[in-house]
């Protein structure tokens, strides 16, 4: 039927003069660069065209977009085709015709009654969509948006500021748009009685703003990281509870991550942000004030996620799971510093970051973040900065060239700093390691070594693709493998598999990936819908039957490393909280117990991001970092879910309240933190 629309529309431009058109261009930029554009013409008979593509890391989506307005700002037929980030097709439309709405994705499709003034949120659209969000909601008395299939979208105005180019000036706002996902969006727009869509900023990644006007760009991201930060720290006094003098955390079962045993009940006092001392469960202390009863329950040392980039929303998601500490793989510099202050002042709800230092090299294809460098002389000043600067590692990226590699390992390991990161293009993994990797990050980075030849560019996609396509033949027992993973072993080089994320290989339209089927029943509507959409382009069964065979065996092959004996460190590149779960329940589909597993979360974090004098495990001295499980995850891994209680210090978190703030049904009851009897003491 959106077909049928289009060709009249074809007919009758034909027949008369096209009506004038009104024409807004939107740049791209990652790191000040020019990656893609957005352009969005309103025509004067109705009928909005967009145009949105770009290219960062050798990925990105093409869409083309064309949609209508009923009277009230909400869409009344829409349509999207293209592909995504990664290359999956895109075809989406929507129409409200006989009072009924429908609408049809490559995911779903469904119908129902029209609902006076809502409007479909499209699951793969451009940003169009926020002007037409904010003209919707701006004309709204009780500033309510119903959304279809689900939901309601609410906004709040947090800043004004006025841009200029040239001598014209433009008014605009700063708004917050909460009804989908688990984080606010932040857009400026336009101060006017029906605004569109200014500048869309994720502060320290990258910025969408009018074409004309991008000499504005750093002070309105300036003006809304304040805002933002603002709004994260009345989070972080809403849900942290402070803990006053000394706590004992009474009658529980301590996880020892040294030798992945579980131990016998026992008591745990803290102090001060700190273990004071581990007892036998029924023991007795003065002066205790704060009263926690596990009731047997399994205590951990707060998690590593190994593999983030980490954003200021993340915080939330990162708690409730227990991820008291991550490593950050890759973000723009001031922005990791900048949140590593405010986590360190206690303003944001966030975990422990531990920084790794990002450096890639200068082409076409490269992602903006970090340093990008040209020559071995820019690579050394990277490695000095980041020295100076207290990291601990650095990461090299796909267009690093490959013929520096060698020298800047040697470079970092003379300031001590590990090295490790993606397989640079042209290059095989086994050459890495050979030159100086300490850890490399990806499955597919990892396999990639017996597919590539010296013209394979795997800054495209074809990182991806290579690994699913070829993986499902690959004889895992034969010596080129064998071989590899001997190499792996004897140089102690740490493998960060992230293969949670990496089930997008092999998850197909119309289904819930599995990825996060287990916790999906208790995720908002939106999100739940969006679990649905696939990433990889896989276009029939027999492809889909290859990649799950791919997928399987990605599998096997970390479990084979692990046996042998090669270091793993857990890590995800990818939701936060839910996706570490995940990956550590396919830990243990390759063959590794629970605990094993926990173990590699735990001590292994610790151990490879350098901080294992200070955590990682519980033992007097260290950070009272820990995890209260509602269940027993040495023999279930499934009950890491079931996350009772969360202390960072000198703070708990209830992981049900940060959930219900964020729309998401809680996993487990709260163990309450209780003030002592006088008897205790």
């Amino acid at each position: 039927m959106a077909f049928g629309w289009n060709l009249v529309l074809c007919f009758a431009a034909a027949a008369s003069p096209a009506p004038p058109a009104d024409t807004v261009r939107y740049v791209v930029l990652f790191q000040d660069k020019v990656s893609g554009h957005q352009t969005v013409v309103r025509r004067g008979d109705g009928l909005t065209r967009v145009d949105f593509a770009y290219k960062d890391n050798g990925r990105g989506p093409e869409l083309t977009e064309e949609f209508t307005l009923a009277p009230d700002g909400t869409f009344r037929t829409y349509r999207v085709r293209g592909t995504s980030t990664y290359g999956a097709p895109v075809d989406e439309s929507f129409e409200i015709a006989a009072r009924r709405a429908r609408w049809k994705s490559t995911s779903d499709s469904g119908s129902r009654a029209a609902v006076e003034s809502a409007l479909y949120a499209p699951l793969n659209g451009t940003l169009e969509a926020i002007s037409v969000s904010v003209a919707a909601l701006a004309a709204r008395p009780n500033g309510k948006l119903a959304l279809l299939p689900s939901g309601t979208l609410t906004m709040r105005r947090l800043a004004e500021s006025v841009v200029t180019r040239g001598g014209a000036k433009q008014p605009v706002r700063l708004v917050a748009i909460t009804g989908l996902g688990y984080a606010p969006t932040f857009a400026w727009v336009t101060a006017e009685r029906r605004p569109r869509l200014f500048a869309f900023i994720v502060p320290g990644t990258y910025r969408i703003i009018r074409d004309g006007w991008q000499s504005n760009g750093a002070a309105l991201e300036t003006q809304q990281q304040r805002a933002e930060h603002e709004a994260l720290r009345g989070m972080e006094r809403r849900l942290a509870h402070p803990l006053g003098g000394a706590t004992v955390v009474r009658n529980t079962r301590v996880f020892d991550s040294e030798r992945a045993t579980l131990g016998p009940p026992s008591d745990v006092y803290l102090y001060r942000g700190r273990i004071s001392a581990v007892l036998p469960a029924g023991s007795r202390a003065p002066g205790v004030e704060q009263v926690v009863e596990a009731g047997g329950r399994v205590l951990l040392p707060g998690l590593f996620d190994m593999h983030t980039h980490i954003g200021p929303w993340d915080g939330g998601l990162h708690l409730a799971a227990g991820v008291l500490t991550v490593r950050d793989l890759g973000n723009d510099n001031a922005t990791v510093q900048r949140l590593m202050s405010g986590e360190a002042a206690g303003e944001l709800p966030l975990p422990r970051i531990v920084p790794v230092g990002y450096i890639e090299g200068e082409s076409p294809m490269s992602s903006r973040g970090g340093f990008v460098i040209k020559d071995l002389k820019g690579a050394r000043e990277a490695v000095d900065w980041y020295a100076a600067h207290g990291y601990r590692q650095i990461k090299i990226y796909n267009s690093f060239p490959k013929n520096l590699v060698g020298q800047t390992a040697a470079y970092a390991h003379s300031r001590d700093l590990r090295v490790g990161g993606h397989i640079p293009a042209f290059m095989r993994a086994e050459e890495a390691v050979e030159q100086g990797y300490d850890e490399i990050q990806h499955v597919n980075q990892v396999l990639l070594n017996f597919y590539v030849t010296p013209e394979t560019d795997t800054r495209t996609l074809a990182r991806f693709y290579l690994p699913a396509e070829k993986t499902a033949d690959l004889d895992l027992d034969a010596p080129p493998v064998q071989e590899f993973i001997a190499l792996l072993l004897k140089r102690r080089t740490v493998i960060d598999p992230t293969l949670a994320t990496f089930n997008f290989v092999r998850h197909r339209d119309g289904v819930v990936s599995q990825q996060f089927a287990a916790v999906a029943d208790h995720l908002p509507p939106d999100v739940q819908r969006g679990l649905q959409v696939a990433q990889m382009n896989i276009p029939d069964d027999t492809t889909a039957a290859r990649y799950e065979r791919s997928y399987a065996k990605m599998i096997d092959f970390i479990g084979r490393l692990y046996r042998a004996g090669v270091p793993l460190v857990a890590g995800t590149d990818d939701v936060a909280g839910f996706t570490l779960q995940r990956e550590l329940e396919l830990y243990v589909q390759a063959g590794l117990t629970p605990a094993q597993a926990l173990q590699i979360a735990t001590w292994n974090g610790a151990q490879y991001s350098g901080v294992l004098g200070d955590r990682g495990s519980i033992e007097p001295g260290k950070l009272a970092d820990l995890v209260l499980i509602d269940g027993d995850p040495t023999a279930d891994i499934g009950a890491l879910r079931r996350v009772a209680l969360v202390i960072k210090g000198t703070r708990a978190y209830y992981p049900s309240e940060i959930y219900e703030a964020i729309g998401i049904k809680p996993f487990a009851e709260p163990v309450r933190v209780q003030r002592a009897a006088r008897s205790a003491d």
